[in-house]
């Protein structure tokens, strides 16, 4: 069964179903996991996206373990997401410094096998809360939303946290 709504002028669909999404991040290599309400926002992460500002990278990539000369090289790299969505399933493409990229494809609410940007490989399941595509991997955790137009992205290891701003293009 589903029913429609309207949230902050988003049509959604509600559905008795658990909801899936994900997300890759920064030179770090992330990409996004967790549970949740089953409320599909119906395209509003689809697009190209540039990175206009971040919050928190050097100190979370040195959390992660990203060697220093890697670090500079991405600190103002402007990164491209392009994402693509039909219905709950996703193709989220990360496209880092020297056209570096990795694809992640999920379906919002099942396990899919994912890879950062260094080729590691893990699996993880994206779901939707409120609107916003939430994972819990083993270092960190990864919450993504459209904001006043914008792709926020936040992700926090312990107390450190990195937040970075995308505009679509």
């Amino acid at each position: 069964m589903q029913t429609k709504e309207v949230v902050r002028g988003i049509l959604c669909i509600k559905r008795e179903q658990s909801c899936f999404q994900h997300l890759a991040f920064p030179s770090a290599c992330l990409s996004i996991s967790a549970t949740s309400q089953p409320t599909t926002t119906r395209m509003a992460f689809a697009g190209k996206w540039e990175v206009e500002t971040q919050e928190g990278y050097d100190e979370f990539c040195r959390l992660l373990g990203i060697p220093e000369d890697i670090i500079e090289k991405g600190r103002d790299y402007k990164m491209i997401t392009e994402v693509t969505q039909d219905g709950n399933t996703f193709s989220w493409t990360h496209v880092y410094p020297k056209n570096a990229m990795v694809t992640n494809k999920f379906t919002i609410g099942e396990e899919s096998d994912m890879q950062t940007i260094g080729g590691k490989k893990f699996k993880a399941t994206v779901n939707m809360e409120g609107g916003k595509l939430v994972a819990s991997f083993p270092n960190y955790r990864q919450v993504s939303e459209i904001s006043g137009g914008k792709l926020v992205e936040v992700a926090t290891a312990g107390t450190v946290v990195l937040k970075r701003v995308s505009r679509k293009v």
